[in-house]
């Protein structure tokens, strides 16, 4: 018989009734070390007292009125944004999923009011991960994403990752834009080299094809910048955000210069949930306290404690890890044994990690996470290897 909830996930054995900053606890009260912060997504923490003030002094005005009236929480979110980024306009969705869709849409249209609607074509990398609605799936392109989804919906191509003499080759005069993961998170922690980023800007220049950043995971202070692409210099024509911009709430947001943006007017795009004021409450002081110099500053030094612990973590046990790779406080540890089963032996030292493509284990601890913290959790992590090794 078939679970009341779709049986789409393999979870594990755990279930948590409340958090505390980086902890999680169960009904019995075990406490568990959360590494991974619901995948990027609590990057303030469980339950932290700024955000949950917020929320509840909202929820006691409005939740909800829809995109038919004006929402002073959108627009005050969005005008941080756009203060504070390339932007000049800003969309808000429920997630990053719907984020790619609109960024897929948006490049598209853009190209059809320009008289060249054969622009339809969208470049993309190998071991990228977009969401998992149909322009997502094909715009990663891998089999375990789109097998038994077809057809799929044409005009995305997939190039070998950070080959740019490759994408260089495969624009043509129906290329429309190349869509990027400055660091891919479920693909591994693959960080694309900042030169990279910059030829693809330069490309992308070239040629007029817009430039579509997939900060989803990589983005709002994860490593250290408020946004990744900025450690090269260089910025998109389009971005795609989610994850931590509402700190655990379900918000997430496409950023746009005003030139990318001229096609889409009234009609063209549009939600029901999306950039509701409960949501875009969280976000505004989610933005308020992540775009902060001295708040980033932090991220950036305690990013450094952490690779410096978990380079010792690596030299001490060569047979189950091979190299620690990423930004910030997006790392990821590549495994010699398998990455599931580092996974597991660290839920019985009560640490949670999440696993990713390449035999990776990511982290991706709440941007609060405090020293004694990154301490414990590396212990914790030797103690899960070393019960590999016996």
């Amino acid at each position: 018989m078939i679970s009341s909830v779709l049986p789409t996930y393999a979870r594990a054995p755990l279930s948590f009734t409340h958090g505390e900053g980086s902890w999680l606890v169960e009904a019995d009260g075990s406490r568990y070390l959360d590494l991974g912060a619901g995948i990027g997504v609590n990057a303030l923490g469980h339950a932290n007292p700024e955000l949950a003030q917020v929320l509840s002094a909202q929820a006691g005005k409005l939740w909800h009125v829809s995109n038919l009236y004006q929402i002073p929480e959108q627009q005050a979110l969005a005008d941080a944004l756009v203060a504070a980024t390339f932007a000049d306009t800003v969309f808000f969705t429920n997630s990053g999923t719907e984020a790619c869709e609109l960024a897929v849409k948006m490049a598209r249209k853009y190209w059809f009011d320009k008289d060249q609607p054969e622009r339809i074509e969208i470049l993309t990398f190998e071991g990228a991960f977009h969401g998992r609605s149909s322009a997502g799936i094909a715009a990663a392109g891998a089999e375990k994403l789109t097998k038994g989804f077809g057809p799929l919906l044409p005009g995305f191509s997939q190039l070998p990752f950070g080959d740019i003499e490759a994408m260089r080759a495969a624009v043509t005069d129906k290329t429309a834009a190349v869509l990027v993961e400055p660091i891919q998170g479920e693909g591994g922690i693959r960080p694309m080299a900042d030169a990279d980023l910059k030829a693809l800007r330069e490309l992308c220049d070239e040629t007029g094809a817009l430039l579509i950043l997939d900060e989803v995971q990589c983005g709002m202070g994860r490593t250290g910048r408020l946004f990744a692409h900025e450690w090269a210099g260089i910025n998109p024509d389009i971005m795609m955000v989610a994850k931590g911009i509402g700190g655990g709430f379900p918000l997430g947001a496409v950023l746009a210069t005003e030139n990318a943006a001229f096609a889409m007017v009234a009609g063209t795009h549009g939600s029901t949930y999306g950039g509701n004021p409960l949501g875009c409450a969280v976000g505004a002081k989610v933005m308020e306290i992540v775009s902060d110099a001295d708040f980033l500053a932090e991220v950036n030094r305690k990013a450094g404690l952490l690779r410096q612990k978990l380079e010792g973590l690596i030299a001490g046990h060569p047979d189950i890890f091979t190299g620690v790779r990423g930004n910030g406080l997006m790392l990821g540890l590549i495994c010699k044994a398998p990455n599931m089963d580092v996974v597991n032996a660290s839920y019985a030292q009560h640490v949670l990690t999440v696993p990713a493509a390449d035999n990776v284990v990511r982290l991706l601890p709440p941007l609060t996470i405090t020293d004694d913290e990154i301490s414990e959790a590396v212990a914790r992590l030797d103690a899960a290897a070393t019960s590999l090794e016996g």
